[in-house]
Protein backbone atom coordinates (compact mmCIF):
# COMPACT_ATOMS: atom_id res chain seq x y z
CA UNK A 1 0.00 0.00 0.00
CA UNK A 2 1.11 3.33 -0.15
CA UNK A 3 0.74 6.69 0.96
CA UNK A 4 -2.28 7.66 -1.55
CA UNK A 5 -3.99 4.58 -1.17
CA UNK A 6 -3.94 5.09 2.52
CA UNK A 7 -5.65 8.31 2.05
CA UNK A 8 -7.92 7.49 -0.05
CA UNK A 9 -9.25 4.88 2.54
CA UNK A 10 -8.92 7.14 5.61
CA UNK A 11 -11.13 9.96 3.36
CA UNK A 12 -13.27 7.07 2.40
CA UNK A 13 -14.03 6.60 6.53
CA UNK A 14 -11.49 3.02 6.99
CA UNK A 15 -9.78 3.39 9.85
CA UNK A 16 -8.25 -0.01 10.66
CA UNK A 17 -4.88 -0.79 8.96
CA UNK A 18 -3.74 -3.45 11.05
CA UNK A 19 -1.25 -5.14 9.14
CA UNK A 20 -0.28 -3.46 6.10
CA UNK A 21 3.32 -2.75 4.74
CA UNK A 22 4.41 0.50 4.62
CA UNK A 23 7.81 0.07 4.86
CA UNK A 24 10.11 3.21 4.43
CA UNK A 25 7.08 5.38 3.26
CA UNK A 26 7.26 8.99 3.22
CA UNK A 27 4.35 9.92 5.86
CA UNK A 28 5.26 13.54 6.86
CA UNK A 29 2.90 15.31 8.34
CA UNK A 30 0.10 12.67 7.49
CA UNK A 31 -3.09 12.74 9.98
CA UNK A 32 -4.20 8.91 10.91
CA UNK A 33 -5.48 10.02 14.79
CA UNK A 34 -7.07 6.91 15.85
CA UNK A 35 -6.18 4.91 13.50
CA UNK A 36 -5.68 0.73 14.06
CA UNK A 37 -2.31 0.48 12.78
CA UNK A 38 -1.27 -2.65 15.01
CA UNK A 39 0.97 -5.05 13.17
CA UNK A 40 1.88 -2.55 10.70
CA UNK A 41 5.49 -2.34 9.23
CA UNK A 42 6.45 1.28 9.19
CA UNK A 43 10.25 0.39 9.86
CA UNK A 44 12.50 3.43 8.04
CA UNK A 45 9.23 5.22 7.75
CA UNK A 46 9.41 9.00 7.32
CA UNK A 47 6.62 10.27 10.00
CA UNK A 48 8.17 13.39 11.06
CA UNK A 49 5.34 15.46 12.54
CA UNK A 50 2.57 13.30 11.74
CA UNK A 51 -0.31 12.85 13.71
CA UNK A 52 -0.58 9.72 15.61
CA UNK A 53 -2.13 10.58 18.32
CA UNK A 54 -4.89 8.11 19.89
CA UNK A 55 -3.52 5.35 17.45
CA UNK A 56 -3.16 1.61 18.20
CA UNK A 57 0.42 0.83 17.14
CA UNK A 58 1.40 -2.05 19.39
CA UNK A 59 3.57 -4.45 17.98
CA UNK A 60 4.38 -2.38 14.75
CA UNK A 61 7.67 -2.78 13.68
CA UNK A 62 8.89 1.24 13.58
CA UNK A 63 12.69 0.21 13.29
CA UNK A 64 15.17 3.13 12.28
CA UNK A 65 11.40 5.14 11.50
CA UNK A 66 11.54 8.99 11.66
CA UNK A 67 9.08 10.13 14.04
CA UNK A 68 10.57 13.34 15.45
CA UNK A 69 7.75 15.83 15.97
CA UNK A 70 4.93 13.38 15.84
CA UNK A 71 1.98 13.38 17.92
CA UNK A 72 1.63 10.16 19.56
CA UNK A 73 0.18 11.51 22.69
CA UNK A 74 -2.20 8.49 24.12
CA UNK A 75 -1.40 5.97 21.66
CA UNK A 76 -0.77 2.00 22.29
CA UNK A 77 2.46 1.69 21.42
CA UNK A 78 3.02 -1.69 23.45
CA UNK A 79 5.49 -4.51 22.46
CA UNK A 80 6.34 -1.79 19.54
CA UNK A 81 9.77 -2.39 18.11
CA UNK A 82 11.11 1.35 17.88
CA UNK A 83 14.94 0.58 17.84
CA UNK A 84 16.50 3.43 16.74
CA UNK A 85 13.60 5.31 15.71
CA UNK A 86 14.10 9.21 15.56
CA UNK A 87 11.71 10.35 18.01
CA UNK A 88 13.31 13.98 18.98
CA UNK A 89 10.49 15.92 20.02
CA UNK A 90 7.82 13.47 19.92
CA UNK A 91 4.64 13.87 22.10
CA UNK A 92 3.80 10.50 23.87
CA UNK A 93 1.90 12.03 26.58
CA UNK A 94 0.04 9.35 28.63
CA UNK A 95 0.99 6.92 25.99
CA UNK A 96 1.30 2.74 26.31
CA UNK A 97 5.07 1.62 25.80
CA UNK A 98 4.68 -1.43 27.82
CA UNK A 99 7.03 -4.22 26.32
CA UNK A 100 8.05 -1.87 23.89
CA UNK A 101 11.89 -2.25 22.13
CA UNK A 102 13.51 1.10 22.10
CA UNK A 103 16.86 0.33 22.27
CA UNK A 104 19.26 3.12 20.74
CA UNK A 105 16.20 5.41 20.30
CA UNK A 106 16.50 9.18 20.35
CA UNK A 107 14.04 10.40 22.52
CA UNK A 108 15.87 13.93 22.80
CA UNK A 109 13.34 16.91 24.14
CA UNK A 110 10.10 14.66 23.90
CA UNK A 111 7.06 14.80 26.04
CA UNK A 112 6.68 11.48 28.09
CA UNK A 113 4.53 12.62 30.87
CA UNK A 114 2.64 10.20 32.31
CA UNK A 115 3.72 7.81 30.04
CA UNK A 116 4.06 3.42 30.81
CA UNK A 117 7.20 2.59 29.94
CA UNK A 118 6.92 -0.56 32.17
CA UNK A 119 8.93 -3.67 30.80
CA UNK A 120 10.41 -2.21 27.91
CA UNK A 121 13.89 -2.31 26.70
CA UNK A 122 15.87 1.24 27.13
CA UNK A 123 19.52 0.39 26.86
CA UNK A 124 21.07 3.02 24.74
CA UNK A 125 18.59 5.49 24.25
CA UNK A 126 18.98 8.84 24.59
CA UNK A 127 15.89 10.72 26.41
CA UNK A 128 18.21 13.80 26.59
CA UNK A 129 15.61 16.99 28.16
CA UNK A 130 13.14 14.81 28.10
CA UNK A 131 9.91 15.26 30.07
CA UNK A 132 9.40 12.21 32.06
CA UNK A 133 6.88 13.51 34.71
CA UNK A 134 5.24 10.68 36.27
CA UNK A 135 6.51 8.15 34.24
CA UNK A 136 6.46 4.66 34.31
CA UNK A 137 10.18 3.16 33.82
CA UNK A 138 9.38 -0.09 36.42
CA UNK A 139 11.15 -3.33 35.63
CA UNK A 140 12.76 -1.44 32.49
CA UNK A 141 16.46 -2.21 31.18
CA UNK A 142 18.39 1.67 31.13
CA UNK A 143 21.82 0.28 30.50
CA UNK A 144 24.07 3.08 29.16
CA UNK A 145 20.62 5.09 28.38
CA UNK A 146 21.38 9.16 28.65
CA UNK A 147 18.81 10.65 31.16
CA UNK A 148 21.01 14.41 31.45
CA UNK A 149 18.49 16.92 31.66
CA UNK A 150 15.42 15.03 31.56
CA UNK A 151 12.52 16.15 34.47
CA UNK A 152 12.39 12.54 36.43
CA UNK A 153 10.00 14.45 38.91
CA UNK A 154 7.59 11.81 40.19
CA UNK A 155 9.05 8.79 37.99
CA UNK A 156 8.35 5.37 38.98
CA UNK A 157 11.97 3.62 38.63
CA UNK A 158 13.77 1.01 40.76
CA UNK A 159 16.36 2.78 42.86
CA UNK A 160 18.77 -0.40 41.45
CA UNK A 161 18.04 0.61 37.87
CA UNK A 162 18.88 4.11 38.33
CA UNK A 163 21.92 3.93 40.92
CA UNK A 164 24.12 1.46 38.08
CA UNK A 165 27.31 3.17 36.58
CA UNK A 166 26.20 2.69 33.58
CA UNK A 167 22.74 5.01 33.38
CA UNK A 168 24.04 8.84 33.00
CA UNK A 169 21.10 10.68 34.52
CA UNK A 170 23.48 14.45 35.53
CA UNK A 171 19.77 14.32 37.98
CA UNK A 172 19.79 14.36 41.75
CA UNK A 173 17.26 11.22 42.45
CA UNK A 174 15.48 13.61 45.31
CA UNK A 175 12.03 13.49 42.86
CA UNK A 176 11.44 10.43 41.67
CA UNK A 177 9.15 7.89 43.06
CA UNK A 178 11.34 4.92 43.65
CA UNK A 179 9.22 1.68 42.61
CA UNK A 180 9.80 -1.52 44.77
Amino acid sequence: MDKNMLLNRYAAGERDFSGIILHQANLRDIDLSGTNLSGVDLSGADLNRANLSGCNLSRANLTNADLSGANLSGANLSETNLIGADMVHVNLEASNLHRADLRSASLVLANLARANLSESELSGTNFSGANLFHADFSATNLYEAEITGANLTGAIITEEEMSTEKVNTGLSHKWVTWAG
